[in-house]
């Protein structure tokens, strides 16, 4: 059995050295540890500059984010070269400029340029754009740059859009139109039906109820009504955005009786010079839609009573047809070898007989 070490109790001098060497391996109070060095070497090497100039770095930081963030949601104006804009890239809602509407727009912004910024949105085509709102700004622009001489009017200021789809965009022109500038009511239609034609969207009541979304029903009605006189006559009428609400729907009713290939026929017959000789074209075709007796069985307000006489046939196969109703009489001319003259002529006879009454 191993003897037990008797301890024994350490000399002053032990007890000194003891203390010496604790003291040397021990850090004072107050004093760094070598780690708080490295960290502080860290740092001061990531970020060398001043307090003031990290806060500024950090705004300009935050500042670049939300430019970035406006530019996505086409909040922030751009210069785009008026070469590099696709005017047409959507069917335009308006079909003509008035001359001298464009001249005073071009006065205005030679004198104090354009206050209002046109509306684009970016094609497949890198650097290419096609435009949504601003036609006329940008049609007048245009001709100023071909007009004068320098870059003044080389660009224009626009917003760049992301509609998600093209009837997104197609919505945005109408709506800007119809604020700035009201389109006619040819005009309206015709938007509708050529977005339809486009397949923009897959039906008129689509295009209709998407475009014109604010407007009544009754008023969307009239537009589906104007958008099928564009659709049957839009090729031939010469004069569609003279016509007002009263005689696009006069014509949508001889359309809907069955009156479309007698009206193409007329208007290829006469080519109008004016709205007015236009106008006369058509509207024998439509009184006789009109002068239709109604069917009892479709119930609706009553109608005025119209009774018709035989029918009289010339040699030359003109028909002539007496029509009466309840507020007068009418005579009606048919026939291939009727023109403008012969009625003016007819109408001429008719009036003498019945001033010496």
């Amino acid at each position: 059995m191993a003897k037990r070490r008797q301890l024994e109790i350490p000399s002053p001098e032990t007890l000194k050295e003891l203390e010496d060497g604790f003291a040397r391996e021990t850090p004072r109070a107050g004093t760094r540890a070598p780690i708080a060095d490295v960290a502080a070497d860290a740092a001061s090497r990531a970020d060398p500059l001043p307090q003031h100039l990290r806060e500024e770095n950090a705004r300009d930081r935050a500042d670049a984010k939300a430019m970035r963030e406006a530019r996505e949601k086409g909040l922030v104006l751009t210069e785009l070269a008026v070469a590099d804009i696709e005017a047409d890239a959507l069917t335009r809602d308006r079909m003509a400029i008035d001359a001298e509407e464009m001249a005073e727009l071009k006065q205005s912004i030679m004198k104090s340029g354009m206050r209002m910024p046109i509306e684009v949105f970016a094609l497949e085509e890198p650097g290419r754009y096609g435009l949504i709102s601003g036609y006329r700004r940008l049609t007048a622009m245009r001709e100023l740059d071909r007009e004068t001489v320098g870059p003044k009017y080389a660009t224009i200021s626009a917003f760049v859009r992301s509609p998600e789809t093209l009837a997104d965009a197609v919505v945005s022109m109408i709506e800007e139109n119809e604020v700035r500038a009201q389109l006619s009511q040819y005009e309206r239609g015709r938007a509708a039906a050529v977005a339809v034609h486009l397949e923009v969207f897959k039906t008129l009541d689509d295009a209709v109820n998407t475009m014109f979304a604010t407007a009544s029903k009754a008023k969307r009605s009239k537009i589906r009504s104007f958008a099928l006189v564009h659709e049957e006559l839009g090729d031939m009428l010469r004069f569609g955005r003279e016509l007002n609400e009263r005689q696009i729907l006069r014509i949508a009713t001889g359309l809907r009786s069955g009156n479309t290939e007698a009206m193409r026929r007329a208007l290829e017959r006469h080519q109008a010079s004016d709205p007015a000789s236009e106008w006369a074209v058509l509207e024998p075709h439509i009184t006789q839609a009109e002068l239709v007796a109604p069917d009892p069985t479709r119930g609706g307000r009553p109608k005025k009573v119209i009774e018709r006489g035989p029918q009289i046939l010339l040699s030359n196969g003109i028909q002539i047809e007496r029509v009466t109703s309840g507020d007068g009489f009418a005579i009606r001319l048919r026939g291939e070898g009727l023109d403008e003259s012969a009625v003016d002529y007819c109408i001429e006879q008719i009036k003498g007989i019945l001033e010496d009454r």
